[in-house]
């Protein structure tokens, strides 16, 4: 189902039930500045198997949690005063930032508790940003792709597309209309105790680098 909304005003009830959507175990999919992201309650193990799914992934494979604040991601990863500095200087903004992983996540994500690792993002996006207020948790991402469309690589993908191909798995859509994305986020890696830029992305990565 999708449910078009205002990007800087969603409509309270809709985000209210995708909330409860998630909550049950089902998936919502939204846009963030990167691209079409498909979440799930990782404390619901149900909507945690839809999502890995949807990808025909396997659930060693990591997928990245998005937080609204760092009081949420500090519950998930240790985050020392250095790389909190770090990121109060460049979020919310599209960035994916690797953490040693909290027993937290550990016990909920066969991938963290496989590498003991977390990937966090606070997108920039106010769609997102209010949806995760509203949910007031951490959600679990991946995106989708073009490929899983069947589309051309560079094919401009749209909400009725998603509906069309996974409204079997994915609850519910919510479609801010037209949309830019800015590409890929830039990956910084803290998990050695110092900042390693290891793909670069949308933001910039020169504050990472000593």
């Amino acid at each position: 189902m999708i449910e078009y909304v205002v990007e800087h005003n969603p409509d309270d009830r809709i985000l209210a039930r995708a909330s409860q959507i998630l909550r049950n175990g089902g998936l919502v999919c939204f846009p963030t500045e990167t691209n079409w992201v498909v979440v799930a309650d990782p404390y619901n193990k149900k909507g945690v198997d839809k999502l890995y799914q949807l990808r025909h992934v396997e659930n060693t494979k990591h997928f990245t949690i998005l937080c609204s604040s760092f009081q949420k991601a500090m519950e998930i990863a240790f985050i020392d005063n250095s790389a909190f500095s770090l990121l109060k200087k460049v979020i919310p903004g599209s960035f994916t930032f690797i953490f040693e992983a909290q027993k937290k996540v550990t016990k909920l994500l066969k991938a963290s508790r496989y590498d003991h690792q977390v990937g966090i993002r606070f997108p920039p996006k106010q769609l997102c940003l209010t949806f995760l207020d509203r949910h007031d948790e951490i959600v679990i991402s991946t995106h989708i792709t073009a490929d899983m469309l069947e589309l051309e690589e560079t094919a401009y993908i749209y909400s009725a597309l998603i509906d069309d191909q996974f409204g079997n798995l994915i609850d519910l859509i919510l479609d801010p209309g037209e949309y830019e994305f800015v590409g890929q986020s830039t990956i910084v890696d803290f998990t050695t105790g110092e900042p390693e830029v290891i793909r670069e992305g949308a933001g910039n990565p020169d504050i990472f680098r000593r």
